[in-house]
């Protein structure tokens, strides 16, 4: 494993990080408890992962005591980065995947930041993240004073803003003006399939010293490998809901970049992750992990050949035409 550091910080995280939500949500995770847990202690005491990626939403809490429960005798040794923002109380008529109400008041995330320390079972919260904010969010007086004290106090080393939910073009502008505004931390959904935030977010983060993480780096599977044109989705995970296109054009894609594989020194989505960290102001890119085969798999990046720039210009290529097919690139 490598590591990299935020800038302007002393924060060191593993450059293949470890996102929660998939041992801490029913919604398209690791249900099984024991599964949750080693997945948990293997990553950080077999494959030297130590950034671990939660939110107060994620299982309404669980996604924090889970990382309690299972690494706290490991606390000094991890990097934890959580989020905040959304009202854990706002259930009335909430169904699949609509967003809570936000609540950006001071006495809200003083509220809640000691609610996630309590449940982190820690003093400090590494990396403390907006959770899918707006702009008027970002530049929100009140609130960044409220992060100040708090990073003042030494109950938070670092700010972020986490873009999302879904991919929007309006986070180009989020991402710029958070880093603009000095968050440590700007949160996308950037991989070989889907570039449309990277550009303008790297320039940003390199100008003003803010550190990227990446999630959704194999394209919500496409990039994992072990998806077909016949694959089927249960009804409860969210590309069920996709239209069918969304699968066959992204295999169309994929079967485009076997060059990358072709002399069996990388998997697809080994080749997916090194893309990503590629870009120098990246600092971590957080896969999502269901098993232990693709725990191993994703931690072994590292550890392969890197991609040539011959392999780089291919990729930029198809990406600029997007592969071929009709529609624009994201």
């Amino acid at each position: 494993m490598r590591y990299r550091t935020f800038p302007r910080t002393d924060i060191h995280v593993s450059e293949i990080g470890f996102g929660v939500w998939t041992v801490a949500t029913d919604w398209w995770g690791v249900t099984d408890p024991d599964l949750r847990t080693k997945l948990l202690h293997d990553a950080y005491h077999e494959h030297g992962i130590n950034f671990f990626d939660t939110a107060d939403t994620y299982g309404d809490g669980f996604g924090e005591t889970i990382l309690c429960d299972t690494l706290s005798d490991v606390r000094d040794h991890i990097v934890i980065g959580t989020k905040f923002g959304y009202d854990l109380s706002d259930n009335t008529g909430r169904s699949g995947h609509r967003e809570r109400a936000h609540n950006w008041s001071p006495d809200f995330i003083r509220q809640a930041c000691e609610t996630s320390l309590q449940r982190l079972g820690t003093d400090r919260i590494d990396i403390y993240q907006l959770h899918n904010p707006r702009v008027d969010a970002i530049t929100d007086g009140d609130l960044l004073r409220t992060l100040e004290n708090l990073q003042t106090s030494g109950k938070v080393r670092a700010i972020g803003v986490a873009l999302g939910p879904a991919l929007n073009e309006r986070q180009i502008d989020e991402g710029v003006t958070a880093s603009e505004r000095g968050f440590h931390s700007v949160q996308i959904i950037y991989n070989l399939l889907e570039q449309m935030l990277g550009p303008d977010n790297f320039r940003a983060a390199s100008e003003h010293q803010s550190g990227v993480m990446v999630r959704v780096p194999h394209s919500s599977g496409l990039l994992e490998g072990n998806l077909t044109p016949d694959t089927t989705f249960p009804k409860w995970d969210h590309r069920s809901h996709r239209p069918a296109e969304w699968l066959t054009e992204g295999l169309a894609k994929v079967d485009q970049l076997d060059f990358l594989t072709a002399d069996d020194s990388r998997t697809i989505a080994q080749a997916a992750l090194q893309f990503i960290l590629r870009e120098p102001t990246i600092m971590s890119a957080l896969p999502n992990i269901y098993d232990a085969e693709q725990l191993a798999e994703f931690s072994q990046t590292c550890d392969k050949p890197d991609l040539t720039d011959e392999q780089i210009d291919r990729i930029n290529a198809l990406y600029q035409n997007n592969f071929g097919l009709s529609a624009e690139p994201v």
